[in-house]
């Protein structure tokens, strides 16, 4: 049986927090199905196409990915409903610090209730990325900060040609 894991989240936008998350994957299951969140109350700083876009280009590199056992994928709903699509056994959630281990540690809990054949496998942030959230990175580049230091040169990129057009 396959090892299949589902990444989730909304990767807006991607940062090289997620990508460390995702880079880990290989070690942990044979496929990883990335999958896109997308929330009908909220208006994302990018679109679902250009989410996925940054994942696949700034993801090409990595084991599971040049294997072409790395997919990216949209959901709007539960999580549990996107792994059981997805034909995952796992759910990987990305941790920076305490308060992220008490926030997953709850949503971990509602899911294994939800869908007690799918595990969480959490994932420490490599130190050099632990600092970084998107959430940051978007009010940095709100104000015309430099995010490059935390996000893939391809949303760096795009971000840059933003501010440039407006």
């Amino acid at each position: 049986m396959s090892r299949i894991a589902l990444y989730a989240g909304s990767f807006d936008p991607l940062t090289n927090g997620h990508a460390d998350v995702i880079a880990s994957a290989a070690s942990l299951c044979d496929a990883l199905v990335v999958a896109i969140g997308v929330h009908p109350g909220k208006t994302p700083m990018f679109s679902v196409e250009e989410r996925r876009w940054f994942i696949e280009e700034s993801c090409r590199a990595f084991p599971l990915a040049q294997a072409g056992q790395l997919s990216v994928r949209s959901f709007s709903g539960l999580v549990v409903t996107a792994a059981r699509e997805a034909g995952a056994r796992f759910i990987l959630r990305g941790l920076r610090d305490a308060t992220d281990f008490d926030n997953e540690m709850r949503m971990a809990a509602m899911n294994a209730t939800l869908a007690p054949e799918i595990r969480t496998i959490f994932v420490a942030a490599s130190p050099s990325v632990r600092h970084i959230s998107a959430t940051l990175v978007r009010q940095i580049a709100g104000f015309g900060g430099d995010i490059s230091a935390f996000v893939p040169p391809v949303v760096a990129q795009v971000l840059s040609k933003r501010r440039r057009s407006v």
